[in-house]
């Protein structure tokens, strides 16, 4: 997993909760690089697992939670990174519609050696959509969160419902469905 995952977490705890429980974490765990991470570097996922739930045992807050809080602040920091990529993208449909092609086509240019997760996104009809994720790393909770701040982002109207998938690889899989509340009109974005 690519460093950049490790130290966007890292700066999310720092922000939320602080320098110092930040270094407990890290001093608590047994993390084969010492919690030393660079963003280019690439680093087993297994121990950002174990930073997730030591965190989740230090504030009392499941892990599902933290992962999902975190998808919402990677997307945060995608909007402030790289807004080229949400420009002309009217709602989340549009911009969940790039990812594969696009956004991570974009990160292998950065980052070749990323293993990156497989995101099938398909409209269903004008309102609705589905998007099915798949990795070899159990981090539906990530791309949940991913999604439901992009929705959020974009104000879309509706309801995101999760159906993990059995594999018989060993992989990891979910279905993600939106459904368009009936009547909603998307509020227009104020001008600045």
């Amino acid at each position: 997993m690519k460093g950049v995952v490790f130290t966007e977490f890292l700066e999310m705890i720092e922000s939320k909760f602080g320098l110092e429980l930040v270094d407990r974490l890290i001093e608590s765990s047994d993390l084969q690089t010492g919690g030393s991470y660079t963003s280019v570097g690439t680093y087993d996922y297994q121990e950002l697992i174990q930073l997730v739930v030591k965190l989740g045992e230090e504030i009392s807050t499941p892990v599902p939670a933290l992962v999902q809080a975190f998808g919402s602040h990677l997307f945060e920091r995608f909007t402030t990174s790289y807004p080229f990529a949400l420009q002309g993208v009217d709602d989340a449909a549009g911009f969940l519609a790039n990812v594969e092609d696009i956004i991570h086509v974009e990160v292998k240019k950065l980052y070749p050696d990323a293993e990156l997760p497989t995101i099938d996104f398909q409209r269903i009809d004008e309102n609705d959509w589905r998007l099915i994720y798949r990795s070899t790393r159990p981090f539906a909770d990530l791309c949940e969160g991913l999604i439901r701040a992009c929705i959020e982002y974009f104000e879309d109207q509706g309801d995101l419902t999760r159906e993990d998938i059995e594999t018989s690889d060993g992989s990891f899989a979910a279905r993600f469905f939106f459904k368009a509340k009936t009547g909603a009109k998307k509020c227009p974005t104020p001008v600045s």
